[in-house]
């Protein structure tokens, strides 16, 4: 039996790849760091074998339970807003969903951590990590609306389903120097940067707004 890695190796060639980068660059990603992690990671692994052809399009695909693998563009632009130039050192990343961001992540950031709440979909995750040999990521099965306190405070978090509000709950988990990405909103989502910035009283929470998205919405609970 061929390795998942192998499947639809048509897709997998440098000439596929190194279009779908050039479409990233076209659309204003600057991040080197960002483009060569997209680039080394197979995004057809973490779709249905169905979908394998339209793996490196820029699009979002379905992967089951009403949750989609989100489109190169918008993985690399939260990606290149959590780095902001730097070396990331502990990343929570809410919503595993197929893996896929949770694997561009590895390659940024020093360690992983990754929640998701639908148990069928985070054991499938794991899979494809296990099968790339990702080993600084860590899984968990829990409420992502929560965060991972016991695992606090992270320098980076990004949050991959649309929030009705920034939970308080996250922001008590981003360390001083922190940012968090997180699309917010219900029929119209807007992308949000949050900065935690050092002031001379203490710290604060700086929010800003950044452009337009369309993401599954953040749910509570776990199943």
């Amino acid at each position: 039996m061929s390795s998942p890695a192998l499947r639809g190796i048509g897709m997998t060639s440098q000439r596929t790849r190194e279009r779908m980068l050039g479409r990233l660059s076209e659309k204003g990603i600057k991040d080197e760091v960002v483009l060569a992690a997209i680039g080394a990671i197979p995004r057809h692994i973490f779709v249905d074998e169905a979908l394998s052809s339209r793996a490196y399009e820029d699009g979002s695909l379905p992967i089951g339970f009403g949750q989609t693998i989100s489109q190169p563009y918008i993985v690399a632009r939260m990606t290149e807003i959590l780095r902001n130039g730097g070396a990331l050192e502990k990343v929570l990343e809410i919503g595993t969903g197929c893996g896929y961001q949770t694997a561009v992540l590895s390659k940024v950031a020093k360690e992983v951590y990754s929640v998701e709440r639908i148990r069928p979909l985070l054991m499938k995750a794991r899979g494809h990590l296990r099968e790339l040999r990702l080993a600084n990521i860590k899984l968990k099965h829990a409420d992502g609306t929560m965060g991972l306190p016991e695992m606090a405070p992270f320098d980076g978090i990004i949050v991959t389903a649309a929030a009705r509000h920034i939970p308080q709950e996250l922001l008590e988990q981003l360390a001083v120097g922190g940012r968090m990405v997180i699309p917010v909103g219900t029929e119209e989502q807007i992308l949000y940067l949050v900065e935690h910035i050092k002031t001379a009283t203490g710290s604060e929470y700086r929010q800003s707004k950044l452009e337009a998205v369309k993401f599954v919405p953040l749910l509570g609970g776990t199943n």
